[in-house]
């Protein structure tokens, strides 16, 4: 079962580096922001993966939760102020 585990955390840390690549060599700050929200998504799946591995899952997806609206709010945000700034400069 350990080894499951181990597979989906190599699995999800490869993503995780094409987020990496996509939020330091992207073209566009867009491409930036839909990285760093990529990034988000995938620690959340390991915060999950994490609960189920340490038996308390609950307290795992609680704190997921939590940190999914922070990026949720986070995203909303930035996008709400890039906006605004684009309008400014029009």
């Amino acid at each position: 079962m350990i080894t499951l585990y181990h597979f989906f955390f190599l699995t999800i840390t490869i993503l995780l580096l094409a987020y990496m690549y996509r939020v330091f060599q992207g073209p566009t700050v867009y491409d930036r922001i839909l990285g760093l929200n990529g990034i988000s998504t995938k620690a959340i799946i390991m915060l999950t993966l994490l609960g189920s591995l340490y038996e308390r899952l609950e307290m795992f997806v609680d704190i997921a939760l939590g940190y999914a609206v922070l990026n949720i709010i986070g995203g909303l945000a930035v996008g709400k102020y890039l906006e605004q700034k684009r309008t400014r400069e029009c």
